[in-house]
């Protein structure tokens, strides 16, 4: 192949490769020397391979022959110098198994070489290129696995963008509608002080206009009396019984006072504004004891808005195989984990016919498709039942089907109590072995086979509770225990709705 590409960048005059070649009209090259020799032993121009007259005097050089034979040369020269040996100018022959190198005859019989093992090159370059293959073979492969995964982390950033995007849409919604609600509670507590103001501002005026007939009143009786008693002896005598008559009808009543409540009610306005407004807000934004995690969501999950309710979708939603995703039983997870304390949630199931409430270890998020780290109830063909990673699964007695479910969660005491808030009624209770009982977090688990959804239900806790929770929250696992003792006497049972 090389030979016919150095006879194809051969001149037809010199047979040498060209040297400043240029391009006659019809189409053939010459070395610029060449052209000009072979013309000066001709009559006319024509050209030295199919004899047409070249009539232009310009000779137009052709660049990019030149170019390729310049590149040709150098390629050429290169291989040249790398097929003689540095040390003995020989070509290289033979290749050194012991040193892995070319190697020419006389270096092989160099003290050097001594002992050492040889091929001829054209034997051993196969052979070394199917090893160099092979050795190439793993990082070819590794290379498919980074730029598939390249393709993931690009999808994983836009899917982050995305997100961003969408959060923060829902952000604005939900501070739109407290800003709305804000504004409305300010303008109704603006309103009941500007009708306070106005009613008690007519009082005070109606007063005022009475007192200031009163005072007319006086004022002309004291006028009246007065002129009298400035009047000459006889008649003031004449008019006196008359003045005194006029005096006495003006009985002397008590100093007119303030009635009470007259003021503004400033306590009424001002006292607690921000925890009464705060206690309001509550009623239109309900507390969720449990937040689903859309990053935990099987792929063919739909959540809500406000990450509360789970529904099984049509369709398989194109999200990132991150490592907290649940990749199978089209699962989701809560948002938060449990290591410690007790903790509640209610889960609407309604009619979903395929479904399965639990809690799922820590540990286990790592592990795909297993599920040694779960316990659960679930619902399936009219049957409900009872897994654990450590028990033989039970069929539940239930007497009327389940609409709600209540999960309580004890972490201190190691129990997973599962019962009917409707009725009340303990459904299945789950022992946890020391092992298990608050080494590590569990998470809520929520399974949806069905396009009914799953709902956390919202939670209410009163500011008393608050109070008293508050109050005992500190480092002090004792107190924790008391804590947890008051929520199961019954006072605090009616408060939180807890089975015990």
């Amino acid at each position: 192949m090389e030979f016919r590409l150095e006879k194809d960048l051969s001149c037809p005059v010199c047979h040498d490769i060209f040297k400043d070649p240029v391009l006659l009209s019809c189409c053939h090259s010459f070395c610029k020397d060449c052209l000009q020799s072979w013309w000066r032993e001709k009559e006319d121009k024509e050209c030295p391979v199919c004899k047409k007259r070249h009539s232009n005097e310009i000779l137009p050089p052709n660049f990019a022959l030149k170019n390729l034979c310049e590149s040709f040369l150098q390629e050429r020269g290169q291989r040249s110098s790398e097929d003689l040996c540095s040390l003995h100018s020989e070509k290289l022959k033979l290749f050194c198994l012991d040193h892995q190198q070319p190697v020419c005859v006389v270096c092989r019989d160099s003290e050097l070489h001594t002992d050492h093992r040889f091929r001829p090159v054209n034997e051993a370059a196969p052979e070394h290129r199917k090893n160099l293959q092979e050795t190439l073979e793993p990082l070819k492969e590794k290379l498919k696995v980074c730029e598939g995964a390249k393709v993931k982390f690009d999808q994983t950033a836009e899917h982050i963008q995305v997100q961003a995007r969408h959060t923060e849409r829902q952000i604005k919604e939900q501070f739109k509608k407290l800003h709305q609600f804000l504004e409305e509670e300010e303008e109704a507590r603006l309103s009941a002080l500007r009708e306070e103001e106005e009613q008690k501002s007519q009082r005070m005026k109606e007063q005022m206009e009475a007192l200031s007939r009163e005072i007319a009143a006086l004022s002309d009786s004291v006028r009246a009396t007065e002129d009298q008693l400035r009047a000459g002896d006889v008649s003031f005598l004449k008019n006196y019984k008359a003045a005194v008559e006029r005096v006495q009808q003006r009985p002397l009543l008590e100093d007119p006072l303030l009635p009470p409540g007259a003021l503004i009610d400033q306590a009424k306005h001002l006292g607690n504004l921000s925890f009464n407004i705060w206690k309001k807000m509550r009623d239109m934004a309900p507390y969720s004891p449990v937040i689903l995690d859309p990053n935990t969501a099987h792929p063919e999950l739909i959540l809500s808005e406000g990450l509360t309710c789970v529904t099984r979708g049509e369709s398989r939603l194109q999200v990132p195989e991150n490592p907290e995703r649940i990749q199978y039983n089209r699962s989701v997870l809560g948002s938060e984990g449990f290591l410690s304390g007790s903790h509640s949630w209610v889960v609407e199931v309604g009619d979903s016919i395929d479904w399965t409430l639990g809690v799922f270890e820590e540990s286990d998020l790592s592990k795909a498709n297993t599920q040694s780290g779960l316990w659960r109830i679930w619902f399936k063909s009219g049957t409900y039942k009872a897994v654990s990673p450590t028990d033989a699964d039970i069929v539940l007695s239930v007497q009327s089907p389940l609409r709600r479910i209540r999960v309580n969660l004890d972490r201190n005491r190691g129990e997973l109590l599962f019962s009917d808030p409707d009725s009340n009624t303990r459904i299945h209770t789950f022992i946890q072995s020391p092992q298990h009982a608050g080494t590590e977090k569990m998470f809520p688990f929520f399974r949806n086979m069905d396009q009914d959804p799953l709902r956390v239900s919202p939670s209410k806790v009163p500011v008393n509770v608050e109070k008293l929770m508050h109050e005992y929250d500190d480092d002090d696992d004792d107190d924790d225990v008391d804590v947890l003792n008051l929520m199961r006497n019954k006072k605090y049972n009616e408060i939180w709705g807890t089975v015990v």
